[in-house]
């Protein structure tokens, strides 16, 4: 709800948390150099770099393409609000900062339903004084609760920006194409949907790697083919940007990622594979390397 990430009981959150099992907003934040996570997490990043090693760049990539979509709909689309679902842990460049930026006045609302997320949320309403950002503690998979409660910091008779990245493979078919159409019939015309997606497509047997690790840990990891994904947009009469449903690297790369500043030689040689990977540059990516669809789409 609304100011949770403000007022809820520290005894509450701690009582929720289980630090046991692994968790997607957990493992994505080991990837992104957090701290914000616990050993079983970090065993399952390591996992799946094992797998994969170069995995991380899905993440990486993954991250990056919501900086440039952001920028886009900010910039040229004049989008200024944004509904943001399985925002995951605090990071560099969240969507408020990308926003605010060129659009001080930005709104964004951001929902996840990881009480440890939840408990660090403070970092995402950190709005510039001329917008507002809020936190919904909910899940993805009860879109009317999310859309009553993120009513009451947007204007839903003005577009908004509903940002799906790298969550709706955690879902089966059965509720994510209707948990996406109730989602969208809500939105007025002129929104956009931001949407990112794992997919087994460009290189099958790096990702199927990686799938077993994760499901061997509970998830639910659902590997959608580019059909699949475009089914997201396309029966919700959404109209795709250019350029269309294609590689995350590829959706309007601007070869701005940012370089990690690089640690002393022999500092890096003694840290584990997983932990080398936040100082991974990813402007070295090759088709080779990615795993993950992207698209923006908009509503007539």
């Amino acid at each position: 709800m609304p100011g949770d990430a403000l007022s809820q009981d520290p005894a509450d959150l701690r009582r929720r948390i289980d630090s046991s099992r692994a968790h997607p907003a957990r493992v994505y934040d080991v990837f992104l150099g957090g701290k914000d996570h616990y050993p079983a997490d970090r065993n399952a990043a390591a996992a799946g770099l094992a797998a994969n090693p170069r995995g991380y760049l899905d993440v990486r990539h993954n991250r990056d393409f919501l900086r440039r979509a952001v920028t886009a709909l900010s910039q040229e689309d004049g989008i200024r609000q944004y509904l943001d679902i399985g925002t995951g842990l605090p990071t560099a460049e969240n969507v408020h900062q990308i926003a605010q930026r060129s659009a001080p006045d930005s709104r964004v609302v951001y929902v996840d339903n990881d009480p440890v997320v939840l408990a660090h949320a403070r970092a995402l309403l950190t709005s510039g004084p001329d917008g507002r950002t809020d936190y919904i503690d909910a899940d993805l998979k009860n879109p009317a609760h999310i859309l009553e409660q993120a009513a009451k910091t947007l204007d839903f008779d003005q577009p908004v920006a509903l940002c799906l990245v790298a969550v709706l493979h955690f879902v089966e078919d059965a509720e994510a194409y209707p948990i996406v159409r109730e989602l969208i019939d809500a939105l007025p015309a002129g929104s956009r949907i931001v949407l990112s997606h794992l997919t087994e497509d460009l290189n099958p047997e790096s990702i199927r790697a990686v799938q077993r690790t994760y499901t061997e840990r509970g998830f639910a990891f659902v590997l959608r083919s580019k059909a699949e994904v475009e089914r997201f947009f396309t029966e919700n009469g959404l109209a795709l940007a250019d350029p269309g449903v294609v590689p995350v690297h590829h959706w309007r790369a601007d070869h701005a990622a940012p370089v990690p500043e690089q640690p002393e030689p022999g500092y890096l040689a003694g840290l584990e594979e997983i932990e080398k990977v936040r100082y991974r540059d990813i402007n070295d990516v090759t088709d080779a390397d990615i795993n993950v669809y992207a698209g923006v789409a908009r509503k007539g």
